[in-house]
């Protein structure tokens, strides 16, 4: 198993910034993918940003030019740095970590922490 400790996230008036942290323990052998997505009230979950192994990162359209994305593979640890923040991008925003064990292929998330883009 995996956990997921998130931390960030707030009330920001548009046109600001906030930073969302998520750290990786437990089980983490494995771990080929980290990043976050975001579910707004009525709406389906949708990728924000995601980092896979050896390749570049992965933005939604939405946010590409906006949001930056890192992470740390010795720390197990992804940040997401979300700049010019538009009322359009409040949400819950979830951690996700996929990981490659034992021959399966694993899915993690963490609980989510609210963005709020308001003035």
């Amino acid at each position: 198993q995996v956990q997921l400790v998130e931390s960030g996230g707030g009330l920001v008036q548009p046109g600001g910034s906030l930073r969302l942290s998520c750290a990786a323990s437990g089980s983490i052998l494995g771990i080929n993918v980290m990043g976050w997505y975001r579910q707004a009230p009525g709406k389906q979950r949708e990728l924000v940003a995601v980092v896979r192994s050896g390749s570049d990162p992965t933005y939604a359209a939405s946010v590409k030019g906006r949001f930056i994305i890192s992470s740390d593979n010795v720390k197990r640890t992804v940040s997401l740095q979300m700049n010019s923040l538009k009322p359009e991008d409040t949400a819950v925003y979830l951690c996700y970590v996929g990981q490659r064990f034992m021959g399966r292929n694993n899915n993690y998330w963490g609980q989510g922490t609210q963005v709020t883009v308001s003035s």
